[in-house]
């Protein structure tokens, strides 16, 4: 069973996302909104396919990331989440929270061995 298969998005603590985001902005040229940016792509398998990958400043105060006291998050893409989940839990893995399905896809949250909270992502394509 194929498990990640990318980014989806690295997401990360900040004194300022707003003024952050208009730095990236000016000086980068990232194409930012208050929800920072997105950066599409296409599968290497199949170039009809396209991705993305989400770069998102947070306020430093966010409980977004909770349990973890760290100051980053990533978030990767993954085939058949709920599958995922399901092995993940036989084999001891922390799940932070239950699978919420939206818009872009579904999502869950897992810690990894030293504690980083892990945003699992799979796209509805």
């Amino acid at each position: 069973m194929k498990k990640v298969t990318g980014i989806g998005g690295i997401f990360f603590k900040c004194k300022d996302p707003k003024a952050l985001n208009e730095w990236y902005k000016t000086h980068l040229g990232f194409d930012t909104s208050p929800y920072g940016t997105s950066f599409e792509w296409r599968e290497m398998d199949d170039s009809t396919k396209k991705g993305l990958t989400q770069w998102n400043p947070f306020a430093e105060n966010t409980k977004y990331f909770e349990p973890s006291t760290k100051d980053f998050m990533i978030n990767y893409r993954v085939e058949n989440l709920v599958d995922l989940v399901e092995q993940l839990k036989k084999e001891g893995v922390t799940i932070v929270d239950t699978i919420e399905a939206s818009d872009y896809g579904k999502f869950v949250h897992i810690l990894d061995s030293e504690k980083n909270k892990i945003e699992l992502w799979e796209p509805k394509d």
